[in-house]
Formats: C-alpha cells, sequence, structure tokens
C-alpha cells in the first residue's frame, strides 16, 4: 500500500471512531467547561529552563498517565506504542528469554540506541541479551515494564539524537519516565482482561478464550514533614499464557502440541519517590523501586521419537518450558539548590537487573533414565552506579535571553555476571549419542562463567539562549572515557526560528555514539556436542576470545553516528501540528554474526580450540535510516456535547544497509563465509514497520468519558534465507475502544476492548511454519498475534 492509501485508510478509522463516540454517548453530554490550553512543560532534551512542549528545539512526545489508561494493556511499553507512533513493541515468542524481556524500538532503530531515563537519570539496562531471531537481536537494551504505570505522572520520548547531553544509547533518542510527585491523595485501582478471539491459523482454526489477567495498582502521596512529600506506588499482575499455535503435522491425530504466544507471568513492583525542601533553597531527592517477575515462556514440542527425548519418562512427547525469574533494582538520592547564582544538582544512582533461568518439563537425553526433568540454567547480573554533578549558570551578554551556561561530569561504574547452571542442565551424559543439556535452554557451562566490569568517565558542558525574539539555539558537547575501548567526544548544535507568532521552524545536527555493552562484549554461551566420536563445542564466543579472534573478530569499537533533523511548528487556538524530518547515518553497528561452521577451512581454525561452530558480536554494518514524524492535536470543546480531543500522528522511516561485515580472517579464506546473512539484514531493517499511524478521539461529557483509537500498520517482513520463502505480515488497522463512567465523584468504571475487530498478521502458509507447526504467525508482527482482548476496570481516587 502507497502512503496515500495509507493515510486514507487512516482519514477512513477516524472518520468511523468519531461518528462512534458521537452516535453513542450523546444523552450523557453536558456543557463542556471553558477551553483552557494546559501548558505541559518538558524537561528533556536540554540543560536550559524547562520549556513548553511546543516551544523545544527538538521534537518530544508529552504522554500522560490518562492516555496510558486509555486502554487495556498493563505493560508500559505497549501502551506507549499505542500513543506514539514511532514506538514500536513487537511480542516475540518462541525466543527463550526473549519471550519475558521484550525490547521496545524507537524510529525502527536497535532497542539498545534509545536512552531511558527515570527522573532524568539514567536507567539500567537489562541483563537479557536477544541472541536469538527476533526484532532487537544482539541487544540488550533497558526493560520498560519494569517500571508500574501507577508510579508515572508522564513519559517524554525525545525523539533526536542526544548522546552530547547524556551519552551513551541516546542515537535514536530518550524516554523519559517522570514519577508522579504528590505529599497528598491516592488512587486504586482493579482491572481484568482476557482474549476473546478467532484463531484462523494455515491448518486449522478454534475459538480461544486466554490470558486473562488481573491488574491491581494504586499510589498515595505523604507529607514528608510540613513540606515535603513522599508518593508510593505498587502493581501487581497475574496474566496466563496464550497459545497461537497451528496444528503439528508429525502427532497423530494432528493437534495442536506447541503453546505459541504471550509467556504466563506474576510480577510485583513497588516504586516510592520523595522530595524535601531545606533550607537556603537546597532540597533533597530520592526514589527508586524493585520489581519481581517471574515468567514462563515455551520452547518447540518433542515428539516421542525425538532423539533429545527419553520414552520412559515422556512416552508422549514433551513440552519445554523456559522459567525466566528477573528481579529489577533502583536507587537514586540527590541534592540540588544554589550555590550562589549557580544552580546545582548532585546525585548517586544504582540499578541492578538479576535474571535467573531454569529449564521445566524437559530432560537431558545423554543421561537417560537418570534425567533430571527440572533445572537451574544459571543467572546473568547486570549492574550500574552512576554519580552525577551538573552545575548552570546564567549570564546576561546582551541576548534577548540571559546565556545559560551548564557543565556537568558523569562517572559510571558497571558489572556483569553469568554464572553456570547446574551440571546436568549442560553436561555430555554417559550416552554420547544422545542430546546434552536440558532441552529447550541449554544452562550455561561452568566456561561460560564471566565477572566482568568497567569504568567511565564523561564530561559535558551545554550553551543556550535566546538570541532575538525570534531565534533561539542549544549548542552541546561532552566527551567520555571508557576503561576499556577508548574515548568519544560528541556535539549536537540545535535551532528554532519563530517565523511568526504561529510557525515556527527548527533543526538540529549533532553526532552521537553507543559504547558496546558489557552483555555485548562478554555474553558466551556454548553446548557440548559430539563430532566424529569427539566432545566438542558450539555456541556464541566473545569477541575477544580466542576463538573468535582465530576467525578474525576485532576488539569491538563504539557506534558512531550523525543525526540531522529538521521540523516545522503550527499552533492556532486549539489546533496544533508538528513536522519533523530526519536522517540517521551509523557506522559500526554491532551485530551478532552468523554460526560460522561446515566448511573445511573453518573446521580447521576452530579444531585447536574443541570448537566446530561459532558466532561472535563485530562491528562493520553501517547503515542509513530516513524518515518523518507528523503529530497534530486538535480541542473542540461545545456546549452541549461535551468536550473532544483530536489526535493524528504518524511516522514513516526506512533503513538501509550501506555496508556489511567482514572479518580479516575469514573473509581471506578461499571460500569466505557470510558473516550477515540475509535473514539478519531485515531484522536490522525490517523488523518495524515503515509506516504507522494512529488517530484518537477522546470524548468526555457529564459523567462519561470514551476513547477511540485507530492504528495503522505498516507490512512487516519476516525474511527467509532466499525471497520466495519471506512472510509478510500484510498491512492492518485495529480499532481500540473504551468507555469510563463515574459512579461518584471519586469511583469510575472503565470497560474496553482492544483490537474490537480481532485483527490478526496474515498467517504463515503451513509449509513454512516449521515441521513443528507451531510458529502460525510471524513473530515479527508489530502489535503480536493475540487477538481481541476484553477488559474492565474500576478505579477510586481521594
Amino acid at each position: 500500500m502507497s502512503i496515500r492509501a495509507s493515510h486514507r485508510t487512516l482519514a477512513a478509522a477516524l472518520t468511523a471512531t468519531t461518528a462512534l463516540t458521537l452516535i453513542s454517548f450523546p444523552a450523557f453530554a453536558q456543557q463542556a467547561s471553558a477551553d483552557s490550553d494546559v501548558t505541559e512543560v518538558v524537561v528533556t532534551g536540554s540543560r536550559t529552563q524547562p520549556r513548553s512542549r511546543l516551544d523545544t528545539l527538538a521534537p518530544v512526545d508529552v504522554i500522560r498517565k490518562d492516555a496510558l489508561d486509555a486502554q487495556g494493556s498493563t505493560e508500559l511499553a505497549q501502551a506507549l506504542s499505542r500513543a506514539a507512533p514511532s514506538l514500536t513493541f513487537p511480542r516475540p515468542s518462541a525466543v527463550d528469554g526473549t519471550d519475558s524481556v521484550r525490547p521496545a524500538s524507537l524510529r525502527g532503530l536497535s532497542p539498545d540506541q534509545t536512552l531511558v531515563l527515570l527522573n532524568g537519570k539514567r536507567r539500567h539496562t537489562s541483563a537479557q541479551v536477544n541472541t536469538n531471531g527476533s526484532a532487537g537481536r544482539g541487544s540488550a537494551p533497558a526493560d520498560l515494564n519494569a517500571i508500574p504505570t501507577s508510579a508515572l505522572s508522564t513519559v517524554e520520548i525525545l525523539r533526536d539524537g542526544a548522546s552530547a547531553q547524556y551519552g551513551s544509547d541516546a542515537i535514536a533518542g530518550v524516554v523519559n519516565l517522570r514519577l508522579r510527585e504528590a505529599r497528598s491523595g491516592g488512587s486504586v485501582s482493579a482491572s481484568y482482561g482476557q482474549y476473546n478471539t478467532e484463531v484462523e491459523a494455515a491448518r486449522s482454526s478454534r475459538k480461544e478464550n486466554d490470558g486473562r489477567t488481573s491488574n491491581v495498582a494504586g499510589w498515595v502521596g505523604l507529607p514528608l514533614g510540613s513540606d515535603g512529600f513522599l508518593t508510593v506506588s505498587g502493581e501487581y499482575r497475574n496474566r496466563e499464557a496464550t497459545n497461537r499455535a497451528d496444528t503439528d503435522p508429525r502427532v497423530t491425530p494432528n493437534r495442536v502440541t506447541g503453546r505459541y504466544g504471550d509467556p504466563k507471568q506474576e510480577s510485583l513492583a513497588l516504586f516510592a519517590n520523595a522530595g524535601k525542601p531545606l533550607q537556603n533553597g537546597w532540597e533533597l531527592y530520592g526514589f527508586g523501586g524493585v520489581q519481581d517477575l517471574k515468567s514462563e515462556s515455551a520452547a518447540f514440542f518433542r515428539p516421542s521419537n525425538n532423539s533429545g527425548n527419553v520414552v520412559s519418562i515422556y512416552p508422549d512427547g514433551f513440552l519445554p518450558l523456559i522459567s525466566v525469574k528477573s528481579k529489577n533494582y533502583s536507587a537514586t538520592f540527590g541534592t540540588r539548590g544554589q550555590w550562589g547564582d549557580w544552580t546545582s544538582d548532585y546525585s548517586v544512582n544504582w540499578g541492578r537487573n538479576e535474571l535467573e533461568y531454569n529449564t521445566l518439563n524437559s530432560v537431558n537425553a545423554s543421561y537417560g533414565t537418570a534425567s533430571k526433568t527440572s533445572f537451574y540454567d544459571g543467572k546473568v547480573v547486570y549492574d550500574q552506579l552512576v554519580l552525577n554533578a551538573d552545575i548552570s549558570r546564567q549570564f546576561p551578554i546582551g541576548f534577548y535571553s540571559p546565556l545559560t551556561f551548564a557543565l556537568g561530569v558523569e562517572g559510571r561504574h558497571e558489572n556483569y555476571e553469568i554464572t553456570a547452571g547446574e551440571q546436568q542442565s549442560w553436561a555430555l551424559g554417559p550416552i554420547t549419542t544422545a542430546g546434552a543439556g536440558a532441552q529447550g535452554f541449554f544452562g550455561f557451562q561452568p566456561s561460560n562463567a564471566v565477572d566482568v566490569n568497567r569504568d567511565n568517565f564523561g564530561l559535558y558542558a551545554e550553551l543556550s539562549a535566546t538570541v532575538v525574539p525570534q531565534l533561539s539555539f542549544d549548542f552541546a558537547a561532552r566527551a567520555e572515557k571508557y576503561s576499556d575501548f577508548g574515548d568519544n567526544l560528541s556535539g549536537k548544535l540545535s535551532l528554532r526560528y519563530e517565523l511568526t507568532d504561529n510557525l515556527a521552524l527548527r533543526g538540529s545536527v549533532s553526532t552521537g555514539f553507543r559504547a558496546p555493552s558489557l552483555q555485548q562484549q562478554y555474553f558466551t554461551s556454548t553446548a557440548s556436542v559430539v563430532s566424529g566420536g569427539v566432545v566438542v563445542e558450539t555456541g556464541t564466543f566473545p569477541a575477544s576470545s580466542a576463538v573468535a579472534r582465530t576467525l578474525g573478530a576485532p576488539a569491538l569499537e563504539a557506534e558512531e553516528s550523525t543525526n540531522y533533523a529538521a521540523g516545522l511548528v503550527y499552533r492556532k487556538g486549539r489546533f496544533e501540528l508538528t513536522l519533523d524530518a530526519y536522517r540517521i547515518n551509523i557506522d559500526n553497528r554491532i551485530v551478532l554474526t552468523e554460526n560460522l561452521s561446515g566448511t573445511t577451512e573453518i573446521t580447521n581454525l576452530l579444531k585447536p580450540y574443541g570448537v566446530t561452530a561459532a558466532r561472535f558480536f563485530t562491528n562493520g554494518v553501517d547503515s542509513e535510516t530516513t524518515g518523518i514524524d507528523l503529530v497534530a492535536n486538535y480541542r473542540l470543546p461545545t456546549d452541549h456535547y461535551g468536550r473532544f480531543n483530536f489526535n493524528f500522528a504518524w511516522n514513516s522511516g526506512n533503513t538501509e544497509i550501506t555496508r556489511l561485515p567482514g572479518a580479516n580472517t575469514v573473509s581471506s579464506l578461499q571460500n569466505p563465509p557470510v558473516l550477515f546473512a540475509r535473514i539478519r539484514q531485515y531484522i536490522l531493517t525490517n523488523s518495524t514497520p515503515e509506516n504507522k499511524g494512529s488517530t484518537t478521539v477522546d470524548w468526555s461529557g457529564g459523567k462519561w468519558a470514551v476513547n477511540g483509537r485507530a492504528t495503522y500498520y505498516g507490512d512487516v517482513i519476516d525474511a527467509a534465507a532466499i525471497f520466495p520463502n519471506d512472510i509478510h505480515t500484510g498491512e492492518k488497522t485495529l480499532l481500540d475502544l473504551s468507555a469510563s463512567y463515574k459512579l461518584t465523584d471519586k469511583t469510575s468504571f472503565t470497560f474496553g476492548a482492544d483490537n474490537v475487530f480481532d485483527v490478526y498478521p496474515d498467517k504463515t502458509i503451513a509449509s513454512l511454519q516449521g515441521s513443528q507447526g507451531a510458529l502460525a504467525f510471524s513473530r515479527f508482527s508489530p502489535f503480536g498475534f493475540n487477538g481481541r482482548y476484553l477488559y474492565t476496570r474500576v478505579t477510586h481516587n481521594w
């Protein structure tokens, strides 16, 4: 579908949604209050004084808490992806730990190229490395779903490169999660929902009512002395698994043996945010939280005659389950105030993620009947400690506004660990002709264990001012020094010019970088197999290992980017529009290579190490991403039909690879292997839709409020090794509807449906599903493949 046709689809959805809103609830409309333009203050993207959303020098989306609540999802990443078309949150399945810690993508770039902040402070990333065939392959991003939505007041999404201001990872932009600040009041909500859907797969069709989700969330504001605040938030979620697998042609009679969909999950999160004024204009502040997640997904079904089965234990075959226990901890403490004419902010920020893996309902066939059926597979841990000192001062030098000079330093210590699982989770037992390790998820071996750390030091400076009433600028520069790979210098210049009172132009040019994560540098996962009667290893090796170096792997370097952006802001009365174009050139992108094996030359290179196949992280992919973001809002208060708010948002982006990687040793072979094959290339360039847009209508009147959203997703290609076998998700438009009724001034009831018309991505034809038949729909679908979700919610405020 062309962009023009896509716009026609969204226009039709807007018309239908508006009509439905007007027709369904006119009886409850009352005279609207006087129109008011609430100024949303933005603190992300500049060290100068906060600006309103439309006065920023770079595009910033401000997403309020009520926009997150006007949908059925209880996951923050899912809610944000519906509210901001530039953000995509696929829901992959059958990709091991990534099922449980799913990554989000901004502007179609890698998930770890977006920096996540919490109250303006760097959030720690996940210890999970996405090594399988899903969007974000090779990345280790922050887990947005570890933050409960009840703890938030707003979310600011900066759609512009910001490494010069915030350091590594901000190539695509920044997501700043701003916690609620309250010393009184509170709210508690309870919701329940489930999928009610018709599954139309290639081999079968059936009705499903699954994914039952119960969620309880709330917050309370407490006084901290006479003038301070303490806001405590919490959320408990319990979700059953969903299953959209097709029938398995290997079993008789054909039946569904797999489990392909959302994992079963139970999570508890608690957060606190506090502030306490001191004397002489100083303030103490602190915030932090903990999240405990238990998640259970499935691997592929092993039939009775599978070589990895022990028939006496599982006479009918078995479905291995992958259990992930994730714990996130974070704590930040600081003080801010005035040193004479200087505004100061000093803080210490700590964060940690622990991931423990277990394989359940499985077997290590090489141990025969002596095998266990549940295995502890090991643990990965990432933590960081960040020290910040920021100062700023205004200098009147004759500009329209004083020149703001900001200066800051940052020190960061990072640590990454892998601990081995129990022996049977990875070992080759006495039956050497059978599969080693736990079926479904192979445990970490003692040789995979690592405990590494690094330090980095950053220094930044920023200048900003309004030179004349029409012209503003912001210039930032940042120098970083890492203990493990070297230095980096980034810069950014942003300009804004007011052509009229209604129209302004803005633009920026910047350089950015993303340091190779410790996870990418040191993640190791290998399996023991028998080749020619000899036990050898195969798997992922660090780029610094002897195995990878033998294959020509160079030491990892930072990814580097150059970002160009230009846009306009138009506002007149109750209407506002922003249009921003961008180009992002990234050099030396870090990718995970193919598993190199098979040829005589590769075999001879690896033989001295007892290895038959190996893959590693490497630099070498260059890419160019271009696109536009369009956001329009119109507020319409009426005398008799309530108050309307219309929003239209569109993102169109395209990524192309301009250079592919090579490794010195393997490139010089007579028959060099492909390091980064077609499938991996498409994951980098096409795992999110090139076009995504949404039309939203909010209506409120009297005791009723209604929200309708139509979201268009362009086609995504799930690539195969050769072109004819590609899988497409198709162009789809999903409609979400919800309505709320105030039972009292403090209590409301909400009911709604996400994906009202039960839309699925195009089904995968039977011949491309794999031998087990589980992969009924592409795991690259930008909206998942669960179907219609129905939910209710009761909320009480005080």
